[in-house]
């Protein structure tokens, strides 16, 4: 090769490295370009989005001190809340209604027929709805306190209604009401509820709230359909999580029965759930007492070894897994608590007389306790 030729060789190289160099150049600025503008996106919808629920949560109107009639459904859930509140001009957003209470931690909404304006800001509309400043007077209010049971409930309802007992869980557990209603709740009562084992359908399904009732005499229908609107409502807001374990309403009420019924004021209930769901992996029976009292139909302070001998499929003593249904109706925390159970090692709990809960890993552990706090006491 001769020495022209080299050189026009080194000039092509030199070229094309030049050539690529700038093609390198120009995708770096691109790049940058695009970085630029992402950052520029991203900044504009956190910034888009801060302002746009500032403003959500700002008074609709605040000139606006013209009442309006707004009634909130018994039984409605935070979404459904929201949903009547922008439909009728009160709120800007459901959504951010939805999240601004549950960031809060706001409950204790009540039913009823409200005077709102478009002019109150969101703290004035949560006490309106908490502290149920309605337009109708109340005939009458019916409680129902977490972990009562549905001849307890029965009995309440009996109270309030100037009824027999009897007839009360007469009616709750009769065969065409039952089915009626599974047909107008079918997500909410599925055929789980009338399988052999089953001691009481509807245990478990009336959601323990303060149901507010505007007529004298309203009839056990109405009474029942108040609370089992309530049941869905709750159960609809944990859709999502139940997916994920797979859960049926009833299997979710049936767990949170048995942590309802186990729990105290002074332990969390996941601790307990965790124990629950250890001992199911695991293979073991939940041993838990208050669902051989459930089989005994009593309600007593202490359950005795000869109680344990009670042939029932709700004696999880002799029976693996789950209950049949559930033995109780379980609040919030407890559903929460079923569906989301702590991360702990733990197979055994004890309840002591001052109502603490002790927790151990293995029978060794949990015999100790057990000796030190209730052999010896």
């Amino acid at each position: 090769m001769s020495a022209d030729d080299k050189k026009g060789k080194k000039e092509i190289i030199r070229e094309k490295m030049i050539e690529r160099q700038g093609e390198a150049k120009v995708v770096r600025k691109i790049v940058m370009i695009v970085a630029i503008i992402l950052l520029i996106s991203a900044a504009a919808v956190i910034g888009g989005g801060y302002f746009y629920i500032n403003s959500a949560l700002k008074p609709v109107d605040p000139d606006n001190d013209k009442p309006k009639k707004v009634e909130i459904p018994i039984g409605s859930s935070v979404t459904g809340i929201g949903t009547v509140l922008e439909e009728n001009g009160i709120i800007r957003d459901a959504r951010v209604f939805k999240y601004y209470v549950k960031f809060k931690n706001e409950a204790g909404f009540m039913a009823g027929e409200y005077e709102l304006k478009p002019s109150m800001n969101m703290k004035e509309i949560l006490d309106s709805l908490k502290t149920g400043k309605v337009m109708e007077d109340m005939a009458f209010k019916i409680t129902i306190p977490e972990g009562k049971q549905l001849e307890q409930i029965a009995g309440i309802i009996a109270e309030k209604t100037d009824k027999k007992p009897e007839d009360v869980l007469k009616k709750l557990n009769d065969k065409a009401f039952i089915e009626s209603l599974m047909a107008e709740y079918p997500k909410l009562l599925t055929k789980e509820i009338l399988a052999q084992n089953i001691k009481y359908p509807l245990e478990g399904y009336l959601f323990p709230a303060t149901y507010p009732f505007y007529k004298e005499d309203p009839t056990i229908e109405e009474i029942v359909k108040v609370m089992l609107d309530k049941t869905a409502s709750v159960i609809n807001e944990y859709r999502g999580d139940m997916e994920q374990r797979e859960y049926t309403p009833h299997k979710l009420l049936t767990m949170a029965s048995l942590i309802e019924e186990e729990a105290t004021a002074k332990v969390d209930r996941d601790q307990i759930a965790s124990v629950f769901y250890n001992r199911i992996d695991t293979g073991m029976p939940l041993q838990t007492d208050p669902t051989v009292l459930y089989a005994h139909g009593e309600h007593k302070s202490r359950v005795l070894y000869k109680d344990l001998e009670i042939d029932s499929p709700y004696n999880t003593y002799k029976y693996p897994g789950l209950t049949p249904g559930p033995i109780a109706n379980a609040g919030v925390s407890s559903i929460e608590a079923a569906l989301v159970p702590a991360e702990t090692d733990y197979l055994y709990f004890l309840a002591t007389s001052t109502g603490e809960v002790l927790f151990s890993k293995t029978l060794d552990e949990h015999n100790q306790k057990k000796a030190q706090h209730i052999t010896n006491n």
